[in-house]
């Protein structure tokens, strides 16, 4: 029995509720991770993703900025909304949803993008950015015979050298700084936590979820960077049948920057 997650930041899931559909109606994943909403709870499309026959709905939103929201044809628990770093932006959410014989820990995270200055003594932005990163240390893929775990999201982070279009050139943008990467893998691997993604691709493959605006012609560039993440517990990693990157979602119309990664595990 197959079981899919899909993790997608939206950027604006209002504005561009035609493209979701489209996903929804061609792909079908069983649960839905949104990042960058933009949208206060209270005005979420809720009606259209269950007319869409996503009727289990968890969200932690606010006004114009960040957002998560986990949508699912299968139930869902909601488990926390958790503040990071005393702040009051809305970048995670975790819920329970039962597949495959197991009770799924699901956690959507938005990780602050962290400014243009790869500085934290000087930018802000960058220093709660790292602040952030370490505080996700918390966050541990704990799984026994009845549970498992599973943290997906854009996580602004392009860890590996070949998860960006240039390793030697984007060393000092943030996003592929060291600081950055390293602090990121370390948490990951304190986490327990496995990178489906790489799982079954050469590290020396190019992979890339999301392709700037400001590329003229995004496609014929192709300098594209890994942000968005799949992550699991040890347990799942033998049921996991696949991972799709939904490169021509860059392509549809209106579309957001970053674009759709499915996984899909095939439960007995």
């Amino acid at each position: 029995m197959a079981f899919s997650i899909a993790t997608w930041n939206i950027n604006s899931v209002r504005l561009r509720m035609p493209i979701v559909t489209r996903l929804l109606e061609e792909h079908a994943p069983d649960v839905l991770c949104l990042q960058e909403t933009k949208c206060p709870d209270d005005l979420f499309p809720s009606k259209m993703f269950a007319k869409l026959g996503y009727e289990h709905i968890a969200i932690h939103g606010q006004k114009g900025y960040h957002g998560v929201a986990t949508v699912s044809r299968r139930p869902l628990e909601i488990v926390e909304r958790r503040r990071f770093c005393e702040n009051p932006d809305s970048r995670h959410l975790s819920v329970r949803v039962s597949a495959g014989g197991k009770s799924i820990l699901l956690h959507n995270f938005y990780v602050p993008a962290g400014g243009d200055e790869p500085d934290p003594e000087i930018n802000p932005k960058f220093r709660h950015k790292l602040d952030f990163v370490a505080e996700m240390n918390a966050i541990r893929a704990e799984c026994d015979d009845e549970s498992a775990c599973v943290l997906v999201g854009d996580l602004n982070i392009a860890p590996l050298e070949h998860d960006v279009w240039s390793h030697k050139q984007l060393l000092k943008v943030v996003s592929h700084t060291p600081v950055e990467t390293e602090s990121f893998e370390a948490m990951r691997v304190a986490g327990n936590w496995v990178d489906l993604l790489r799982h079954n691709v050469p590290l020396d493959q190019k992979i890339y979820t999301w392709w700037s605006y400001r590329a003229r012609d995004w496609e014929v560039a192709d300098r594209g960077r890994r942000l968005d993440h799949v992550w699991s517990s040890s347990n799942l990693v033998d049921s996991l049948s696949g991972i799709k990157i939904l490169r021509e979602a860059r392509g549809w119309d209106r579309p957001s920057d970053h674009v759709p990664v499915i996984a899909t595990f095939d439960f007995e």
